[in-house]
């Protein structure tokens, strides 16, 4: 069941080969088939052709009403002009509520249930939740049922018919995103600009404690080397010779007493 519901455009091709041959009230009665059929929910080619566009101003003009209440409108569009349209089934009803919560997911990611029971006119939670379902299975929609928040989490949805009066909206709405993505885009390339600068002025600071650290290593070993190969016996002659400054007649003074101690018991010798 599930498959026959998924949307497809072979069902829609099939009724676009069939209205182009078809005319008056045999067109009429297609356009009735087409809003009642599974998976057909786009009737922008439909309302394009020639044969349809006559329609409007005839005998069948509810019918072209109606079927620009499926392209572009939602079921209380219908409700709202119902007197001056012809009758839904329940297939058409349950469709046209269908593209109705698309609507309101283009504007609203979290639809509150009351809001769709409002929009729809169902009566309680439970018919509100099994359409809801019923419209994830064709692939219409899809998102979550939130059932302790009371709310629909619309994570997608298809695309509807557009007017040609609303291109300019469109057009202008694209402009301002496309605005916003050149803003973004120029603020992402200035944060590269300055990261670069920063990664750069890094660099340059590594390089230059490399190179210091390079030339204190050549200078130790210069050094080192230097030490290395200084002559033994100079170095132990320079480790014996005494400090500067210090006093080097002192053991000739000492001798000076010796000598004259010696004369001085000589003499005591001589008067004995």
């Amino acid at each position: 069941m599930m498959m026959d519901l998924k949307v497809t455009n072979q069902n829609q091709e099939q009724f676009l080969l069939l209205a182009k041959a078809a005319k008056g009230a045999a067109l009429a009665a297609l356009i009735s088939q087409v809003l009642e059929a599974p998976g057909v929910y786009v009737f922008g080619e439909l309302l394009d052709m020639p044969s349809v566009k006559e329609l409007a101003s005839g005998d069948h003009a509810s019918v072209y009403r109606l079927l620009n209440v499926f392209a572009y409108g939602t079921y209380a569009d219908y409700l709202a002009a119902s007197s001056s349209l012809p009758p839904l089934s329940q297939a058409q009803k349950n469709k046209l509520r269908h593209l109705s919560i698309v609507s309101l997911a283009a504007k609203i990611k979290c639809i509150p249930y009351a809001v769709l029971l409002e929009e729809l006119r169902l009566k309680n939670v439970r018919q509100l939740e099994d359409l809801i379902i019923e419209a994830i299975y064709a692939d219409v929609v899809r998102g979550t049922l939130d059932q302790r928040n009371q709310r629909l989490e619309v994570d997608h949805s298809i695309g509807r018919d557009i007017r040609r009066t609303d291109l300019g909206a469109i057009a202008h709405t694209l402009q301002e995103w496309c605005l916003g993505c050149e803003t973004m885009l120029s603020g992402i390339e200035e944060q590269i600009s300055r990261a670069n600068q920063h990664k750069e002025h890094q660099l340059s600071i590594n390089q230059q404690i490399e190179s210091e650290v390079t030339n204190l290593k050549k200078t130790i070993k210069v050094s080192t080397a230097a030490a290395a190969s200084q002559d033994p016996e100079q170095h132990a002659a320079e480790m014996r010779e005494p400090p500067a400054g210090t006093n080097q007649r002192q053991p000739n003074k000492k001798a000076s007493k010796g000598k004259g101690l010696r004369g001085s018991g000589k003499m005591w010798s001589k008067s004995s």
